[in-house]
């Protein structure tokens, strides 16, 4: 068995076990995740992606927005002087994917979204989760409640860099996807909490020897 079907096998026990809903990850009440997940399902396609194909590349014009049915998408941007590749965020089974606002009017995407493993998603065109904003000022009030809530998300993220040390921030990690670290490179993992992999390597120690 490979490794990825380890991790295939030990997320799908996670998700199967949990009660953790895109509902619940927006906020009840503040988003109607139904009626983003039946536009996909009606109006969009089931696309799968390769381990390393690109949903969005960074630089272009951004054209998708969609929910990960299956495998997870991380997404990638470059060092301004040496290139190198920091992973700012992860998009799970169950989640939405999309460099969003930019993928509604085809700006220039600011992140590469890469599947991470073989990786399937229900994905609509920035142009018709438009058309759908406009049918009516309730969907329209929904446009402007997703970008709230990446913003919400985006700033926690920004803080928790500033005040939760590595650890913390590794742990934040296993809370929101037990398994998932199992499965990610280290140089990923270090790449998301932004420090050198040999503190990864340190927390790893501690946590199994309980800090001796």
């Amino acid at each position: 068995m490979s490794r990825y079907e380890r991790f295939r096998g030990k997320f799908s026990n996670f998700a199967a076990k949990q009660t953790l809903t895109l509902e619940q990850k927006f906020g009840k009440n503040s988003i109607d995740i139904e009626a983003l997940r039946e536009l996909c399902e009606r109006e969009g396609k089931e696309v799968t992606y390769r381990k390393g194909d690109q949903l969005e590349r960074e630089g272009d014009p951004a054209r998708w927005f969609g929910f990960v049915t299956e495998g997870c998408f991380k997404y990638v941007t470059y060092g301004i002087s040496d290139d190198r590749e920091h992973i700012t965020w992860f998009s799970f089974e169950g989640e939405i994917v999309a460099d969003y606002p930019n993928c509604l009017d085809s700006c220039p995407a600011q992140t590469t979204i890469e599947a991470m493993v073989p990786t399937r998603v229900l994905r609509v065109s920035g142009e018709q989760l438009m058309d759908f904003f406009r049918q009516d000022a309730e969907k329209m009030e929904l446009r402007s409640i997703i970008a709230e809530h990446l913003l919400s998300q985006a700033r926690a993220r920004y803080t928790d860099l500033h005040r939760a040390t590595p650890l913390e921030r590794y742990e934040l990690l296993l809370k929101r996807c037990p398994g998932i670290v199992e499965f990610l490179d280290l140089q990923d993992i270090a790449s998301f909490l932004n420090v050198h992999p040999n503190t990864v390597s340190k927390i790893r120690r501690d946590i199994t020897f309980g800090g001796k």
